[in-house]
């Protein structure tokens, strides 16, 4: 029963931490709506001057060169991002950046075919500028929020993933130690550690170690070391002491 109440207190925090009016999730929508409804203005005209579809000259429309073919992946293309923008989250943002990086490549690869038999979207200049430019906005505003080394307490992103998935910012860190006794804990914990990687460790210093595997700060670590000297325990380090228990 307490597995159900911790999956659905999951799925609760990740509904929550995914909600729609987030001013990330805004920026998804926002950046997917825009780019939409310039490049279906672009489609509806396109299609307005009766093109043919593979003409590889193209025809002006708006300062930029197309065709049918043009026209029907510009429209096929905002339908998509208006759609994940209805949806918003993840599926926002993940289809923003991946036609974000497709504009790139359409923009560099019909860069390549302008004036050639193989300009099947009638391709010019300004077209491989708009692509670029229309490519940046998507990948950047996707990006917005989601791909970085550090995100806020309050990223929906950083939230969904939720505190157990992150490695506490000092699990690496070894402060000084404050006493002697943590002075000397550090030292054998250390010595231990040698001793193990080279094959040498000692029946107290392999349990002390695999005791120390679940915690995740340098202070937890010593604590559990510290923990064993006060105890004389050979489990975890969290029984009675031997003489303690003899008394």
């Amino acid at each position: 029963m307490s597995e159900q109440q911790d999956d659905q207190q999951d799925r609760s925090r990740v509904a929550s931490a995914l909600h729609p009016d987030h001013k990330v999730m805004w920026v998804h929508r926002v950046g997917a709506i825009v780019v939409a409804v310039v490049i279906a203005a672009f489609g509806v005209l396109g299609f307005v001057g009766g093109l043919s579809f593979f003409d590889t000259e193209g025809a002006p429309v708006a300062g930029l060169s197309t065709n049918g073919a043009l026209s029907t992946i510009s429209l096929v293309t905002a339908v998509v991002l208006v759609v994940a923008a209805i949806r918003g989250g993840r599926l926002s943002s993940t289809v923003m950046v991946v036609i974000g990086v497709a504009f790139l490549v359409s923009a560099f690869v019909n860069l390549a075919l302008i004036g050639t038999a193989y300009n099947l979207l009638a391709f010019r200049l300004p077209n491989v500028f708009f692509s670029i430019g229309a490519g940046l906005v998507l990948l950047f505003t996707g990006a917005y929020g989601r791909f970085a080394s550090k995100l806020p307490d309050d990223n929906p992103y950083r939230q969904e993933r939720g505190a157990d998935d992150e490695e506490p910012e000092d699990a690496h860190r070894q402060p000084r130690p404050s006493t002697r006794a943590e002075a000397d804990a550090d030292a054998a914990m250390a010595e231990a550690a040698r001793a193990h990687a080279q094959g040498a460790s000692d029946d107290d210093q392999r349990r002390r170690l695999a005791a120390m595997d679940s915690a995740r700060t340098h202070e937890e670590r010593r604590e559990i070391w510290m923990r064993f000297d006060r105890d004389g325990a050979e489990g975890d380090g969290t029984g009675p002491s031997r003489g303690r228990a003899l008394a």
